[in-house]
């Protein structure tokens, strides 16, 4: 039967979602957990990809395993969530397991996907790793102003990764918004679109920073969005500061019940 996992990650460790040969990831360790539990290999399908060291406050991936009549290790999804838990490491979690069509797809049938970027300009030690440490001030009205530039329908390849192998680099962005806590020095970006190009976010990120530095200015902004030129926009920001954090799914195919 064919199951959609909910999981949580601190992409720290990991280089990233998807299965390489050499490095660690986030999809090769659930893999291996699940292969013990339904004792043969097990292939899990995720929503995207993440980067090294890019965090996933919600995550959606499908797979397919026996079913629990055929099961030997478990006698529900709940205890198989239950039990891969105790097999994961702390930094992965499996927040719940959920039984769906045959041919329901974790990448393909979502409709919307949303990043949050975390920023602090104050030393935070418990931040380390988990947002991305910025010096200096930042004028973050002049990011907002600029961020409006970028909720359209059209081409993003200003901000993909240079050499991606996409067929098109048109995305549907939908909302950007900034919020700001001045007194702990902590700003949080939020995107959500359709889809995204390789390295997208943070290469947003990266130049609205140059905005909020007084790089660029508002009308600079512009023309790197129509350049469509990535050696026009900034530097990506580090990956440390990104987390996927919501992915929604038309009704029919499936409800969460953690958004």
């Amino acid at each position: 039967m064919r199951v959609f996992l909910e999981i949580s990650y601190d992409g720290t460790c990991y280089h990233g979602w998807q299965r390489q040969p050499v490095s660690l990831t986030v999809q090769q360790v659930i893999e291996e957990a699940l292969e013990r539990l339904c004792g043969a290999k097990t292939v899990i399908v995720g929503c995207g990809r993440t980067d090294a060291e890019v965090h996933a406050s919600y995550y959606v991936a499908h797979c397919d395993i026996p079913s629990l009549s055929e099961a030997q290790r478990f006698d529900s999804l709940d205890q198989l969530a239950f039990k891969l838990n105790g097999m994961l490491d702390d930094d992965v979690a499996i927040r719940s397991i959920t039984e769906v069509s045959d041919k329901a797809h974790a990448r393909f049938d979502a409709s919307d996907r949303s990043y949050t970027y975390l920023i602090h300009t104050i030393k935070n030690p418990f931040l380390s790793g988990r947002s991305a440490r910025v010096f200096g001030d930042l004028n973050v009205e002049a990011m907002r102003k600029a961020a409006l530039h970028l909720i359209f329908q059209g081409d993003f390849a200003a901000f993909c990764k240079t050499g991606s192998d996409v067929k098109t680099t048109i995305c549907d962005v939908r909302k950007l918004e900034i919020f700001e806590d001045a007194l702990q020095g902590q700003i949080r970006i939020e995107i959500s679109a359709d889809r995204y190009l390789r390295n997208m976010v943070r290469a947003i990120v990266g130049t609205l920073l140059d905005v909020g530095r007084g790089k660029l200015s508002e009308v600079d902004f512009q023309d790197v969005v129509a350049s469509c030129d990535r050696s026009r926009a900034g530097r990506s920001a580090p990956g440390c500061g990104l987390y996927l954090s919501r992915v929604e799914y038309p009704s029919n195919v499936f409800v969460s019940s953690y958004l």
